[in-house]
């Protein structure tokens, strides 16, 4: 399958039209039954004429393997003008559902880049909270090179923070599976019941629901 190439075209449409620091939002772990949803922001440095050439294998999260994912994470550090990170934990997915939780964590994520942010290029979701200039599209992330940055970014933050949670709450396979919905997970639903990780709304775990 041919990798779909983003660019810089709806970012230089954006700058053109005066704004300056235009963030690339994108998240990871909406459609998982436990953890996180981890969302990042990513500013680009759309002036620098070598900017395209220094992140030319840089696709869509879900299009790369997990190495081609951690191998560009600190290339897109290095690039970026700013990268912001923001998260939604289980517990909000499960009291507010799961889109105001995405939309949550985007907010975060933008606030972590202090200011420096005056538009939004978003995957899908749009942030009505927020009073920036923005465009909200579907498959931003196959299209926009600063949004193909934050997908990378959000998927290797999330994948290592359940790596991390596996030392937490071991047997489930969270290091493997991510919290996604496999054969090895529901198994291990099966034998232990859910963790404080796991989102009792999805319909999967809806049995261990809380009364």
């Amino acid at each position: 399958m041919v990798k779909a190439i983003p660019n810089l075209s709806e970012e230089y449409t954006l700058r053109d039209a005066g704004h300056v620091y235009i963030a690339g939002l994108d998240e990871a772990g909406r459609g998982a039954w436990a953890g996180p949803v981890c969302a990042a922001a990513v500013v680009l440095p759309l002036g620098q004429p070598d900017l395209p050439a220094l992140l030319a294998d840089v696709r869509d999260s879900k299009l790369l393997t997990p190495g081609e994912r951690e191998r560009l994470l600190p290339v897109i550090l290095n690039a970026a003008l700013g990268v912001g990170g923001g998260w939604a934990a289980p517990a909000e997915v499960d009291e507010i559902g799961i889109l105001p939780a995405t939309r949550r964590a985007m907010l975060r994520a933008v606030t972590q880049l202090d200011g420096r942010v005056d538009a939004l290029l978003i995957d899908h979701v749009r942030l009505p909270e927020i009073s920036l200039h923005q465009r909200a599209f579907p498959k931003a992330d196959l299209r926009c090179l600063s949004v193909a940055a934050a997908s990378i970014v959000a998927k290797v933050r999330r994948d290592q923070m359940m790596v991390q949670l596996e030392l937490d709450f071991p047997g489930y396979g969270f290091a493997q599976h991510k919290g996604y919905g496999t054969r090895q997970h529901r198994e291990a639903l099966g034998r232990l019941g859910p963790s404080p990780l796991h989102r009792l709304s999805w319909r999967p775990l809806q049995q261990w629901q809380r009364g």
